[in-house]
């Protein structure tokens, strides 16, 4: 006798797709700086009270990053760099003198594809691991941090970032140096604006996915942005220095309340 299927099957199947959905994209609500703020601080860059973080996206770029790295050792300042790695094969010179020059190196994905393009969680394995074994052939080191591009981290992501042995870290204050119009003042302002004590900050050093040029703004914002930082008592440095914990709390003590400049 020929089973009959259940009326309640087809029902239980596009629940299953739409659960599988939501698992997927859903944790990219995240993007959201008030989300994140309330319910990942860690995820937010929030690390030690008297610590600010620096970060720069999208790089290595053997035309801009070096004016960064030149800049960041007149302020004796150390970063992080979340790298592309198709953007790291194109200039595995500058890649390694980021390491030589004792900034860190994160992974920021195989390239910057619109958050909109089309994405499921093997692809995301795929790339992630690609960058990460391309940091560690060129630079010698093994990554630790994962930034997704534009920020938006989906269930995949996540999911391959833990796999690959990373933490992802968004940011509490960027400088939208990419805005037209945007001046070092006006970036160095609105990153003082929406930065507190444990805060991390987000440049571009390179405008590989922005206006041209607008990398010299986030350079010339720079020693501005690191006074701001050093005359309220706080240091600058990279996430290594930050003192995220494993857990994700922030380390004890009192995080300043009101803006950074």
């Amino acid at each position: 006798m020929r089973a009959v299927p259940s009326p309640t099957a087809p029902l239980a199947l596009s629940m299953c797709a739409l659960a599988g959905v939501a698992g997927h994209i859903g944790p990219a609500g995240t993007w959201l700086p008030p989300v994140r703020r309330a319910l990942f601080p860690a995820l937010d860059g929030r690390g030690h009270p008297r610590h600010i973080a620096l970060t720069f996206d999208d790089g290595p770029d053997g035309r801009s990053t070096p004016y960064f790295l030149d800049a960041l050792d007149r302020l004796a300042v150390r970063a992080t760099f979340f790298v592309l790695g198709r953007a790291l094969l194109d200039a595995p010179g500058t890649g390694r003198e980021l390491v030589a020059r004792g900034h860190e190196v994160a992974v920021h994905g195989w390239d910057h594809r619109h958050p909109l393009w089309p994405t499921t969680p093997p692809r995301d394995l795929r790339e992630i691991r690609r960058t990460v074994a391309a940091v560690s052939a060129v630079c010698g080191v093994r990554p630790r941090w994962y930034r997704p591009p534009y920020g938006v981290l989906t269930g995949g992501r996540w999911a391959a970032a833990h796999r690959m042995g990373l933490r992802p870290v968004l940011w509490s204050a960027w400088g939208r140096e990419w805005v037209p119009g945007a001046t070092a003042r006006g970036v160095a302002d609105r990153v003082g604006r929406g930065l507190r004590g444990g805060g991390t900050v987000l440049l571009h050093d390179t405008d590989r996915t922005s206006g041209g040029d607008s990398w010299r703004v986030a350079l010339r914002a720079l020693p501005d942005l690191v006074e701001c930082c050093r005359q309220q008592g706080f240091t600058v440095g990279p996430l290594r220095e930050h003192g995220i914990t494993v857990e994700g709390a922030r380390p004890g003590g009192q995080e300043q309340t009101g803006p950074l400049c």
